[in-house]
């Protein structure tokens, strides 16, 4: 009988003490212009921006030749599995030209019934789609080949980037130039100084290549090849030719600059690895990763990404141990054919020094190898294409670091 009116009363004391608090607070000085809770934010603007507390940026190449070198995305700050287009990994191989899109033409040639030559609108005009890809440089995680690593996930593996793309099946246009039957290949070219050119099979040109000219619910940024840019799915990045203009249908590859001096694997015997354009399955530990630490033992979330060019992402392991066991990690939805998946998986960490790693699976049943067996294969003559797994040391005081 007591347990009410003693609940009452305990009532009736929180309330006078409120009160009194709200009156103290209305007799006491009111606050600082610039201090008080109440004052307006900042007014709308053109053009969103950041919070000025983020500072993720891309890490920018230390040389001479900025105009012919790469930014890295960083990645180790990244969440869900689309980069921003402000922080896409950038390469160039003479600059970033400023092209006015009003002047812009896109000309398709060569072994057709009808050459077309098309401006930006017109393109723009066709009926369009928006798909989810990554891009990889083939030069991405090039240092991995040798001792010196990437000391963080930029470093290592920043030359990838996934970005939703909207543009014109490459395919629709071909129709509408008629192309030849003794046509195997296209050769792309770009509107830069260096006039970049790739060579590209038909089969796949007619399959999932985009003529895009939006990225992430806007126009390509400059340094992603505005106005107009091929999006070759799956494939080493350097084929996706940026500020297109131009692509000629031929019966056989020009064996161009970049597909013979550069883009090329070298191997043990003195032979080289030519048109190695799908990237294959890769995947990387963002957190906890190089450059990061830990505050204390206990629970932390391990998270990273996994893509391939070959399709869909099926599996990933994570292993705590250096390797000795290995665990399935929970992949996020959506997980799309050639784009980045995210995964997690729960770990409590003891306190001593370890080593984690990932490994992906895609559809195919393709597995990410070790670097041992990697280099077993390829040797060390080459800097592309290396998807071997990656590992991030995390010492006894929390800080992690290169294995």
């Amino acid at each position: 009988m007591n347990a009410p009116s003693t609940t009452r009363r305990r009532w009736l004391e929180l309330t006078a003490l409120a009160a009194g608090t709200a009156a103290c607070r209305r007799s006491a000085p009111a606050p600082e212009a610039d201090t008080g809770p109440n004052l307006l934010g900042k007014p709308v603007t053109a053009y969103g921006e950041r919070s000025p507390f983020e500072t993720a940026a891309r890490a920018l190449p230390d040389t001479r030749t900025p105009e012919t070198a790469a930014s890295r995305t960083p990645l180790q700050d990244s969440c869900g599995i689309l980069t921003p287009s402000s922080l896409h990994y950038e390469r160039h191989h003479s600059g970033v030209p400023k092209i006015d899109p009003a002047q812009h033409r896109l000309l398709l040639h060569g072994l057709v019934d009808r050459p077309l030559v098309f401006n930006v609108e017109e393109i723009r005009r066709l009926p369009s789609v928006s798909r989810i890809y990554f891009l990889e440089c083939s030069g991405n995680s090039s240092g991995e080949w040798g001792e010196k690593t990437g000391r963080n996930a930029a470093q290592s593996h920043g030359l990838a980037s996934c970005s939703e793309w909207t543009g014109v099946p490459l395919s629709l246009l071909l129709a509408e130039c008629g192309v030849q039957k003794q046509v195997k290949w296209l050769i792309a070219e770009g509107a830069d100084p260096c006039k970049m050119q790739r060579s590209l099979p038909l089969d796949k040109a007619m399959d999932d290549v985009l003529v895009a000219w939006g990225q992430n619910g806007e126009p390509l940024r400059p340094e992603q090849g505005y106005p107009l840019r091929l999006v070759v799915p799956g494939w080493e990045g350097n084929i996706s030719v940026k500020w297109l203009r131009r692509i000629k249908a031929v019966e056989e590859p020009y064996m161009v600059r970049d597909e013979t001096s550069h883009y090329t694997d070298l191997l043990p015997d003195g032979t080289a690895r030519i048109f190695t354009f799908v990237m294959e399955a890769k995947s990387l530990i963002t957190f906890p990763s190089g450059g990061q630490k830990l505050t204390s033992p206990g629970f932390y979330e391990i998270t990273g990404l996994a893509w391939s060019g070959r399709g869909r992402i099926q599996r990933v392991e994570v292993s705590t141990d250096d390797g000795q066991t290995w665990h399935d990690a929970t992949l996020q939805e959506p997980r799309l054919s050639m784009a980045f998946t995210r995964f997690n998986f729960p770990w409590n960490w003891d306190g001593k020094e370890t080593v984690l790693q990932s490994r992906a699976t895609d559809e195919t049943g393709y597995v990410q190898p070790a670097k041992e067996p990697l280099v077993a294969v390829r040797g060390l003559n080459s800097q592309y294409h290396f998807n071997g797994i990656k590992p991030w040391k995390v010492m006894g005081d929390g800080s992690v670091t290169n294995a």
